[in-house]
């Protein structure tokens, strides 16, 4: 198949720069659409990103000579998918007014992630709920990721609730720093120290996971209903977000059953063996210290979930600990593997 051309919404901030990063020489699609706002518009992209770029790999060259435009879709010629990571700010009516225009929108915010007709994908975990695009009524359609915190936690909760069901989740997010964008937390606040609160994120946290875990009946994506706990702090790491989760199940596992159900976990993207689909999903580590962002983050490219600890919980069943790298699988990676996904199954052709 050609290439399906694509934008970047937001694309001089972090997200949008990761985008940028991540989509180089891809198979599928070629970026030939940028946006940001009104004192980016108008120059090239490599102008704009001379003292911005914060990504520790150059600026791709085929980025450098794009113009980059306002956001919006009547400037947008021949492009079929924007990846968007706009600030929630404005997200909502731009990802709205791309979707009425009749451009699929992988968005990273959070303005649509509840609507009941638009999917939270997360491509291992329920690529089912991509039936209910076709209720959604605009010509385009708007699929989001979850929270940044919560991807890691819902696929490794995915194939245990499948197994064993789920009756409870408490977790306790470490996260880290480039997860409030940039420039982000300041110096002083965050330097040898714990910020026990971060806006917003722990309703999220106890909402979002719920949705991703759920079923579609009758076109609306009807939550799961395990009860959830969460506690979110900001720690002085630059990517990874670490949680500590614990878990009482409908019917409590063994051990041997768990890591088994993980070792043997495969979604959509490894049976379809998508680019930027991790194999394996999930990985555990043995070492009673792991995972660590320093040493973990990168595995699979940035895109597995790496998990360790498990051990049995004396209140609830078990508890382990899980690390994802937050600006890949929890951002512009898995939106990029959303988008295989629908690539794969034909939603461009």
């Amino acid at each position: 198949m050609e290439k399906i051309k694509v934008g970047v919404l937001g694309a001089t901030g972090s997200v949008g720069q990761r985008f940028i990063q991540l989509l180089e020489n891809h198979p599928y699609f070629t970026v030939t659409h940028l946006a940001a706002s009104e004192k980016s518009a108008g120059q090239t992209y490599g102008e704009v990103m001379k003292s911005r770029w914060k990504i520790s790999s150059d600026i791709p060259a085929y980025a450098k000579d794009i113009i980059i435009t306002l956001p919006n879709p009547e400037v947008t010629k021949g492009v079929q998918l924007v990846f968007s990571g706009l600030d929630a700010s404005i997200a909502g009516e731009v990802e709205t007014a791309y979707a009425e225009a009749g451009v699929m929108v992988l968005s990273n915010s959070k303005n649509h992630r509840m609507d009941p007709n638009v999917p939270i994908l997360s491509a291992e975990v329920n690529a089912n709920h991509l039936d209910v695009l076709q209720f959604q009524k605009t010509k385009g359609k708007i699929i989001t990721n979850s929270n940044c915190t919560i991807m890691g936690v819902t696929i490794s909760l995915k194939p245990l609730m499948d197994a064993f069901g789920l009756k409870s989740v408490m977790l306790f997010s470490m996260q880290a720093i480039s997860g409030a964008g940039y420039p982000g937390v300041p110096t002083m606040d965050i330097l040898g120290n714990v910020v026990p609160y971060i806006g917003g994120e722990e309703d999220k946290a106890e909402i979002e996971p719920q949705k991703c875990l759920g079923t579609v009946k009758d076109g609306v994506i009807q939550s799961a209903d395990f009860k959830i706990s969460a506690h979110c702090n900001r720690v002085p790491v630059f990517d990874g977000h670490t949680v500590c989760v614990s878990v009482s199940f409908d019917k409590k596992p063994k051990k041997e059953d768990i890591l088994k159900v993980w070792a043997d976990f495969q979604g959509e993207p490894q049976k379809l063996g998508l680019p930027f689909a991790p194999n394996p999903a999930i990985l555990y580590r043995e070492e009673n210290d792991r995972p660590q962002p320093r040493l973990d983050l990168e595995t699979g490219r940035g895109m597995t979930t790496v998990v360790g600890r498990l051990r049995e919980d004396p209140i609830l069943d078990w508890k382990w600990v899980v690390l994802s790298h937050n600006t890949i699988r929890g951002a512009a990676g898995a939106a990029i593997l959303n988008a295989e996904l629908l690539y794969k199954k034909g939603f461009f052709n």
